[in-house]
């Protein structure tokens, strides 16, 4: 049987870090969270990750940063954003640069589940 897939949360907000662990958790993923980009970028889930949930501002590097940063590092993990201040142009920007997902805050769980799918290529769990 094959591990299920590593998703890692990267938010500095600790209440939407825990519910959207909890949630992930609860559909079978493993998932790593991390406070802030730096600490995700000091870890060994940088290369294990099949996705990341990333919070667009963050104090430190901003996930747009992280996000160019990875993909200059040759890492393409799928990424989906999620932001409490949505902005058409940092939205295009991300998705521009590669982005899998872009969701504003509040979210809703199936609306993260779908997304996750997406990103891993994955329908209705298949």
């Amino acid at each position: 049987m094959s591990q299920p897939p590593t998703i890692s949360v990267i938010e500095d907000d600790a209440s939407v870090r825990a519910a959207t662990s909890r949630l992930l958790t609860s559909y079978g993923y493993v998932v790593h969270a991390f406070v802030s980009a730096g600490d995700f970028l000091l870890s060994p889930h940088v290369s294990d990750s099949a996705c990341l949930i990333v919070d667009v501002q963050m104090p430190g590097m901003s996930g747009i940063e992280l996000q160019a940063h990875l993909r200059a590092h040759g890492h393409c993990v799928p990424i989906i954003f999620v932001t409490a201040f949505p902005e058409d142009a940092i939205r295009a920007r991300a998705l521009k640069a590669g982005a899998a997902c872009f969701l504003s805050k509040p979210f809703e769980g199936p609306q993260l589940i779908q997304s996750v799918e997406k990103a891993l290529g994955r329908r209705n769990g298949h």
